[in-house]
């Protein structure tokens, strides 16, 4: 069974951490969601706080360097959350005319590493 895909623009309010931001979602006709949650698929980035803080400041800092107070498209799996309750998502971003996967830019860039859960 394939897993059904879901596309959206959306605008990020805010960048929390390498893999987490939150953003207010176009859903088409008129109709937005508010502030919501999203963790970039496929990826890990280190944490803000703790024996990791030196190098999650410095991956949220890049990944706000690409998407803060941006448009950007993303692609969610239906009803795919993980266990804090955000949504799972492809997040693409436009540089120079194209739309670039934001979740592989912060691993190329060392910001992150490729995980499966």
């Amino acid at each position: 069974m394939q897993e059904t895909l879901y596309h959206y623009r959306a605008k990020v309010v805010s960048v929390y951490d390498g893999d987490t931001c939150t953003v207010d979602i176009d859903l088409g006709l008129h109709t937005w969601v508010h502030e919501e949650k999203l963790r970039l698929a496929r990826i890990n980035a280190p944490e803000v706080l703790g024996p990791e803080k030196p190098a999650g400041l410095a991956a949220r800092d890049f990944l706000r360097s690409l998407i803060d107070g941006r448009e950007i498209f993303i692609q969610t799996i239906k009803d795919k959350q993980e266990k804090y309750g955000r949504y799972l998502a492809e997040v693409f971003v436009q540089q120079n005319g194209a739309w670039v996967n934001v979740n592989d830019l912060m691993v190329q860039n060392g910001q992150a590493e490729y995980k499966e859960y």
